[in-house]
């Protein structure tokens, strides 16, 4: 397991009782490298959204429960916030609540027959190996191993 999963793994074991007694959701973890630094973010969420508040608390408190535990050697910068309107869809259970939602789907490379990289459309379903979708051109469906990033389309 690579060491960024194990930690995103580990943390959320953390901050799954955190999260509960605070009345939100863990959404995601992502422990990622930018430029010199190191990110460990807690994507939370509740009915009606998150607010500063509950940022805040479960910040504390997961920063307390980590400085316990200590099991990140490097330094990191901790950041508690909301997934956003614009919300990736990363695991099977984001896909499975957005079913019927309009969504951006952008791919490493064009699919066989398409110009562009990206697509939007409503998500009709997925399974382990495929994202299925009402777009422009009618349904279609498309190998995950091709998706580089999907997300909830933002309606203004």
């Amino acid at each position: 397991m690579a060491k960024h999963t194990e930690y995103e793994n580990k943390t959320e074991e953390i901050l799954r009782p955190i999260a509960e007694e605070c009345g939100v959701e863990i959404y995601d973890v992502e422990y990622v490298k930018e430029g010199p630094d190191y990110y460990l973010r807690a994507y939370i969420d509740k009915e009606g959204g998150v607010n500063i508040g509950d940022c805040e608390t479960v910040s504390r408190a997961l920063s307390d429960a980590l400085d316990r535990d200590d099991f990140i050697p490097d330094a990191y910068i901790l950041e508690v916030s909301s997934p956003g309107l614009g919300r990736k869809l990363t695991k099977d259970r984001h896909l499975e609540k957005s079913i019927g939602e309009e969504i951006e789907i952008k791919f490493y490379k064009p699919p066989e027959g398409m110009k562009s990289k990206e697509i939007s459309g409503i998500l009709k379903g997925y399974d382990a190996d495929h994202i299925t979708a009402e777009t422009e051109e009618g349904e279609m469906t498309f190998d995950r191993k091709q998706v580089a990033q999907i997300r909830l389309a933002l309606d203004f």
